[in-house]
C-alpha cells in the first residue's frame, strides 16, 4: 500500500509503501497514521524520503524498513492489460445517489437524532453490526441510556469473552427490554447490571425473569422508610455524624440497599434519608 501527500494545487508527494497491513481496519489506520507523520515532516521544512516503511498497530505507527531512493526500484510499470476508464457525470451521480449511508453522515445522525456525544456515535459506527445493533435498541427508547449501555456494559462483556457484536448472546431485543425496565422503575440500575449478566450467561426474557426472581425494585416508601428507621436506630452514632457531614448519606443508603438486597428504589430512599437525618 502506497501512501503520499501534497498541499492543495501542488504536484503529487513522495509515496513511502507500508507493509504488514493484514486488515481492512489496519489499512484505514495506516494510511491516517503515515498521512499525519507525512503531513508533519512537510510542515517542520523537512523532505519525505521514499522508502518502504511497516506498519505497526499494537503502537499504532510506521517504521522506516528499507529505502528505495529511485522509482526503477519499485519497478513500476504500466500494466497493458488495464484499459483506461471514462466515466461521464450522469453514471457518478446515479452511483452517489444509492451509496448507502456512509460512517461520517451516520455518526452525524446519531448525535443529532440521540443527542450521542461525538466519542459514543464514533465508536457505533467503527462497525456497521454495532451501528445496527444500536439503531434496534435505541428504538423508541433513550439513545443515550441504549449507547451507554451498548458500549460499557455490553463491548466490556464481549471483550472478556473474546467476542464481537455479531456473536452477543445478549440481543437488541433482550438489552431493550432491559432499559426499559429501568425506565419504568421496575428495577434498579444496580439490579439491571445483575440482570444483564444473568441474560448474557443463561438467555431468557428479561421481564419474565424479573418476575420468577423477585427482582423488582421496592417503590414502597413504606417498607423503605422501616428499613432506613431499623438502620438508624441501629447506629445513633453515625446518625449524629451525618448531621455534621452531609456526605456520609452515602454510608445509609449502602446500609439500606444491603437491606433490601439493593432492590430500595434510589431516589425514594435518598428523599426519605434527608428527611430522618434531616439533611438538605
Amino acid at each position: 500500500m502506497n501512501v503520499s501527500v501534497r498541499r492543495p494545487g501542488e504536484e503529487f508527494g513522495t509515496r513511502c509503501e507500508i507493509k504488514n497491513v493484514n486488515s481492512i481496519r489496519f489499512i484505514g489506520q495506516a494510511i491516517e497514521v503515515e498521512a499525519r507523520r507525512q503531513i508533519a515532516i512537510l510542515e517542520d521544512g523537512g523532505v519525505i524520503e521514499q522508502e518502504t516503511r511497516l506498519y505497526d498497530p499494537g503502537k499504532g505507527e510506521t517504521r522506516s524498513m528499507r529505502s528505495k531512493e529511485e522509482a526503477h526500484d519499485y519497478r513500476y510499470f504500466p500494466d497493458p492489460d488495464l484499459l483506461p476508464l471514462e466515466f461521464d457525470q450522469a453514471y457518478v451521480d446515479d452511483l452517489a445517489q444509492h451509496l448507502p449511508e456512509l460512517p461520517d453522515e451516520k455518526k452525524a445522525r446519531f448525535m443529532g437524532d440521540y443527542g450521542l456525544t461525538p466519542y459514543d456515535a464514533g465508536v457505533l459506527v467503527a462497525e456497521r453490526a454495532s451501528a445496527d445493533f444500536f439503531e434496534e435498541v435505541a428504538k423508541g427508547r433513550d439513545g443515550k441510556v441504549a449507547a451507554n449501555w451498548i458500549i460499557n456494559e455490553l463491548f466490556g462483556r464481549l471483550n472478556k469473552e473474546g467476542k464481537d457484536i455479531t456473536e452477543s448472546p445478549v440481543s437488541a431485543a433482550q438489552l431493550g427490554a432491559i432499559i426499559e425496565l429501568i425506565g419504568e422503575n421496575v428495577i434498579s440500575g444496580k439490579i439491571a447490571k445483575d440482570l444483564f449478566e444473568i441474560v448474557f450467561t443463561e438467555g431468557g426474557d428479561p421481564r419474565e425473569i424479573v418476575e420468577k426472581r423477585g427482582m423488582k425494585q421496592v417503590t414502597d416508601m413504606g417498607a423503605i422508610e422501616r428499613a432506613v428507621d431499623e438502620i438508624i436506630a441501629a447506629n445513633p452514632d453515625k446518625v449524629e455524624q451525618a448531621k455534621a457531614k452531609p456526605t456520609l448519606l452515602g454510608w445509609f443508603v449502602g446500609q439500606t440497599m444491603k437491606a433490601t438486597g439493593g432492590k430500595a428504589n434510589p431516589q425514594a430512599l435518598n428523599e426519605i434519608l434527608k428527611a430522618k437525618l434531616g439533611i438538605e
